[in-house]
């Protein structure tokens, strides 16, 4: 292995423990465990400072052992495990993205969506399985009373979402007519391998997480979307340029867009201004200065981390797989 100087190994480890406090704690008791340990370990965050820079993220090192079928183990087990299986945690790592396909995230984008004149041709960048393509096969539950059903019953998949601030719930969901999706390595619910992947990505327990992706992976197994293989940038405009006459093609993503540098981010910024398409994007903070300078300034400090927009503009600031919504 190349030498590693302190800094790297500290980078990480500070990653780990960003990564315990702010996302893990509260949602999973065994991230939260493991990744401090992991934080305070300089031997293994030597090995993951080792990864190349975007490999290094603690959801896909994480997930990778979960794919392996690492056991429940207390931490000081965990490491001695994750050292004994590293070549093969590696290769998965190398191998695999955090495409995390959480459906809980469309309650965030629904009451966005729902604003939009139909009928709409929904177009996904950063797809993964596509299960995030089906809002409207979806039973939608908000501050735990306000229910919004499909119109041919209560589906199988239900989101829960906690609001503040407003937010404009709707009172029917919206007419998808189609769906599509773009990704580098679109997965295929049908798939075994795929489906394992998936769930590995759920936390650790967080058991509604891994029914709703069951029941969510059977609907679209029973409908598919049409998902593209590709870079995003190069195959956005001609899914947009396909829609129909009298349909209105939304383009979404949600937690994607973080993982291209900024002249990516740009390029795919300025081709949203530019292609005759709305734009609803669920990301980070920073990871679209535009559409952060919309944002009040008094509005900026929030524990929800992630920015929902329409046409690059700031509307709610949102958790990461949906579960609260605060409009701005």
């Amino acid at each position: 292995m190349r030498p590693l100087d302190v800094d790297n190994r500290m980078d990480v480890s500070a990653r780990f423990a960003d990564f315990a406090d702010r996302e893990a704690h509260g949602n999973s008791a065994r991230y939260d465990t493991w990744c401090r340990a992991i934080a305070a370990d300089h031997d293994l965050c030597a090995l993951i400072a080792s990864l190349p820079a975007h490999k290094q993220q603690p959801n896909l090192v994480l997930a990778a052992t979960r794919y392996l079928r690492v056991p429940e183990l207390p931490a000081e087990d965990f490491l001695q495990w994750l050292r004994d299986n590293w070549d093969d945690v590696r290769h998965e790592v190398l191998a695999r993205a955090t495409q995390t396909n959480e459906p809980g995230r469309t309650a965030a984008i629904l009451p966005l969506l729902a604003q939009i004149g139909g009928p709409i041709a929904l177009i996904e960048v950063g797809a993964s399985a596509g299960l995030c393509l089906y809002p409207d096969r979806y039973s939608h539950v908000y501050d735990g009373g306000v229910r919004i059903d499909p119109a041919d019953g209560p589906s199988a998949v239900e989101t829960a979402c906690t609001t503040m601030g407003g937010v404009p719930i709707p009172q029917v969901l919206p007419k998808i007519v189609s769906r599509s999706g773009i990704d580098l390595n679109p997965l295929d619910v049908s798939d075994p391998d795929d489906m394992r992947w998936l769930h590995a990505l759920i936390w650790p327990g967080q058991r509604e997480r891994n029914q709703r992706l069951d029941a969510a992976a059977a609907i679209v197994r029973a409908d598919p979307p049409t998902l593209v293989r590709g870079d995003l940038n190069e195959q956005i405009e001609a899914l947009v340029d396909a829609v129909p006459a009298g349909v209105t093609p939304v383009v979404q993503h949600t937690a994607v867009l973080a993982y291209l540098d900024t002249a990516g981010r740009d390029r795919f910024y300025g081709q949203m201004a530019r292609l005759p398409c709305r734009w609803i994007s669920l990301e980070g903070l920073a990871v679209f200065p535009q559409i952060d300078a919309t944002i009040p300034p008094q509005k900026h400090l929030d524990d929800n981390r992630f920015v929902l927009a329409l046409d690059g503009q700031a509307r709610a600031f949102a958790s990461a797989h949906g579960q609260r919504l605060r409009w701005i």
